[in-house]
């Protein structure tokens, strides 16, 4: 649901918690000042809030909470442009706008009564995040639940404290980097690898998600496809340029698709032919 009928209403938020997770990547916890749309305000994984900053701008940014959570709402954020960047100087206790939740969601219902194949690259496990909780919440309705994570160098592994956390949990768990640093003793390659060797006793019964740069996605459904994993279960988040979140600005769109609204989340079959499209 989203927290005002009215979607270009924002709501105040304030910062409860800042976190660093990465040299440029931060994750900014946000509680509605107002009690009573705290209580209520509900998401599904893989949709998006945009943050507003008074005289600055507007970014869509991906929730990274737990959906079960009820407390304040975690938003990863890499620091780029120019709401980020004023968004990096805040403190704890400042406020600003939020709109949302928007978006599709992962379909994490079909996950029951099969494998699930969840591939990340870099800061693309944010978004992956809130469905790595709620499958652990329904881990006994999976068959099983693996996770292949890429960075480009261990010390740019984002939640890398999380993931031990999640193996003792029920998640296989498989790590590889670019570019080995040392001391680093695990898996040295593009994620695309882990995916290639990974066991897959029932392909045509696995459920893939993926989120990450466009290339690494692009590729790792090539993978997917290739280890027989149909089309139809194939799932990629993408992005864009969203501004006003509801289709009517035109920004984020990618041929005849609105990412904001039919988006991001995206059934591979949708999506395909215009990610391989030059200049959209």
């Amino acid at each position: 649901m989203t927290v005002s009928n009215n979607p270009w209403v924002h709501d105040t938020v304030r910062i409860a918690a800042i976190r660093q997770e990465l040299p440029d990547v931060w994750t900014y916890d946000l509680e509605l000042t107002d009690p009573r749309r705290q209580a209520e305000y509900r998401f599904e994984p893989g949709q998006f809030n945009m943050l507003y900053l008074p005289g600055v701008g507007e970014s869509a940014i991906s929730i990274s909470a737990n959906p079960a959570s009820r407390g304040p709402v975690a938003h990863t954020v890499r620091l780029a442009g120019n709401v980020t960047r004023t968004l990096g100087e805040l403190e704890v206790g400042e406020t600003l706008g939020l709109r949302g939740p928007f978006g599709s969601t992962w379909p994490l219902d079909a996950a029951a009564g099969r494998d699930v194949v969840l591939v990340a690259g870099g800061i693309g496990l944010a978004p992956l995040r809130p469905a790595i909780y709620e499958l652990l919440a329904r881990r006994g309705e999976v068959r099983s639940l693996t996770l292949l994570v890429g960075a480009r160098s261990p010390d740019l592994l984002l939640f890398a404290g999380e993931l031990e956390d999640w193996r003792h949990r029920g998640i296989h768990v498989e790590v590889t980097v670019d570019r080995v640093a040392e001391g680093w003793t695990g898996q040295v390659g593009v994620v695309t690898l882990l995916l290639a060797r990974l066991p897959l006793p029932h392909p045509a019964e696995t459920l893939l998600l993926t989120c990450g740069p466009e290339v690494m996605m692009r590729y790792t459904v090539q993978t997917a496809l290739q280890r027989g994993i149909p089309a139809e279960n194939l799932w990629v988040s993408t992005e864009r340029n969203m501004q006003c979140a509801i289709g009517l600005c035109g920004h984020c769109q990618l041929g005849p698709v609105f990412i904001c609204r039919e988006g991001p989340v995206f059934a591979w079959p949708r999506i395909a032919p215009w990610l391989f499209v030059e200049g959209l």
